[in-house]
């Protein structure tokens, strides 16, 4: 029989006994994350010994940890960000990655929104003062109407730019691929990074992380922004350059950031904690009970197209 490991915590929270059923009729046996935490590369490394493929989130699959495992044959990414996955290694290897594309996509999209309202009307500074007796009026800012670039045009991203459209809001988008049909159907701005910083009120992050990509949003560029611009970040924390945007929060050169995503995860000691125009989540977005479902179901049939019974 072969053997899967499948490390996210959350899989099968609804479905569990039917992926499993659905393994084990295909000769397949699942080994689960028997830590409760994000494994370490070690871990990964001694676990991953007899196994003949994964089911990964964010946990570290390294040169290392490939090596460690002579049987693998396929990776099935539980998501879309494959930034944990030495990909490099595994075209070497001929050993396939699989992603979720598109099942957690409406869940992310609705997520980056909600820390969009959130950060603009200060919903949950307020929600905490009232609880702690503060009932006095806070400032906040217009969404409806206002301009929002979108940095990342797929699924989620387009998902972003729906929703935006619902507010009226003027919207402007970048990508490194040009989807005409879509730009003419909701009217985006295509445009290239520098000027979206300029002329956006808003900015939410959809893009992959790379070294072309990594700190897309910087000291540099950032010193053009709007001082009323928030910064919404589902995506992957290393596209924002945490640092200056804690500098320009504490100067008001920004108003406010969303991020569920960081540089490094769990973020303890992040100075952005800090910080009360900054909401946060725990890298959380895609983690609703249909997306989970989905997600969950696509990664097993993703290891099935490699691991089916009867091949080899």
């Amino acid at each position: 029989m072969k053997k899967v490991l499948i490390t996210p915590r959350s899989f099968g929270k609804y479905n569990r006994e039917e992926l499993v059923e659905i393994l084990k009729k295909n000769d397949i046996q699942p080994v689960f994350n028997p830590y409760g935490t994000i494994l370490t590369e070690q871990q990964m490394t001694e676990l991953m010994a007899d196994m003949d493929g994964l089911i990964v989130g964010v946990d570290p699959v390294t040169k290392n940890v490939i090596q460690a495992a002579p049987n693998l044959k396929v990776i099935s990414k539980y998501g879309v960000g494959v930034d944990n996955i030495d990909i490099p290694y595994t075209k070497q290897q001929e050993i396939p990655v699989y992603r979720t594309v598109g099942a957690n996509s409406n869940a992310v999209a609705d997520y980056a929104f909600g820390l969009l309202m959130a950060v603009s009307r200060r919903i949950v500074e307020i929600d905490h003062g009232c609880h702690h007796n503060d009932w006095s009026k806070k400032e906040a800012l217009d969404i409806y109407g206002k301009k929002i670039g979108i940095l990342g045009l797929g699924a989620i991203g387009k998902g972003v730019v729906k929703r935006a459209r619902g507010f009226d809001m003027e919207v402007y988008g970048y990508d490194v691929f040009k989807d005409e049909e879509f730009i003419k159907e909701y009217n985006v701005h295509f445009t290239d990074v520098d000027t979206i910083i300029k002329e956006c009120d808003f900015i939410s992050l959809h893009l992959p992380l790379l070294d072309s990509t990594k700190h897309i949003l910087n000291e540099k560029n950032l010193a053009n922004a709007k001082p009323n611009l928030i910064i919404i970040n589902t995506a992957r924390g290393g596209l924002l350059d945490e640092t200056t945007a804690y500098k320009l929060l504490k100067e008001k050169k920004i108003y406010g950031l969303g991020v569920d995503v960081f540089e490094h995860e769990p973020a303890e000691t992040s100075p952005l904690l800090e910080c009360p125009n900054v909401v946060v989540g725990s890298h959380t977005a895609a983690s609703t009970k249909n997306a989970i479902e989905q997600m969950s179901l696509m990664a097993v049939e993703n290891v099935l197209k490699e691991l089916k019974e009867g091949r080899k």
